[in-house]
């Protein structure tokens, strides 16, 4: 009989629809978020992506890569995963590096993201040169 119930509770949560939770904005938390995040073409964001991939390859790979230039630069999605997560901001452009390839950089501008958590900072991952993997396969990871 225990048994039967069981199997009766089981089979009755899994045809049951998740239970729904509150979903609060992030800019209704006790400390709101503000979403207002630059654009992906916004010069800004492209001279932060610039800068950081070129300390993080003099940096981490003694290589002296530098991006130059940005082209096909589009907003892949905005705020993906809902409301009540932090804003985010996921883009895609066309990078010609300095070794002249052309190569897919994919970034994110994000809320509460810089060095003390104020203001937004970006996380990005250019295609053929995840060194170590982070963003694998192909950078997927750094998209939405």
């Amino acid at each position: 009989m225990r048994r039967l119930l069981l199997v009766t509770l089981v089979a009755a949560c899994a045809v049951l629809p998740a239970a729904a939770r509150e979903v609060t904005p992030a800019e209704k938390r006790v400390i709101p978020s503000v979403a207002d995040l630059p654009g992906c073409a916004d010069p800004a964001v492209l001279d932060r992506v610039s800068g950081s991939f070129a300390d993080k390859e003099a940096g981490f790979w003694n290589s002296s890569l530098t991006i130059v230039a940005y082209d096909h630069v589009r907003p892949l999605a905005w705020r993906p995963w809902g409301l009540d997560f932090l804003p985010r901001r996921f883009c895609t452009a066309t990078a010609t590096v300095s070794d002249g390839m052309r190569r897919r950089v994919d970034y994110s501008v994000r809320e509460d993201m810089d060095l003390f958590g104020k203001g937004w900072g970006v996380e990005f991952c250019v295609t053929g040169l995840d060194r170590n993997l982070a963003f694998s396969p192909a950078c997927r990871m750094a998209r939405p």
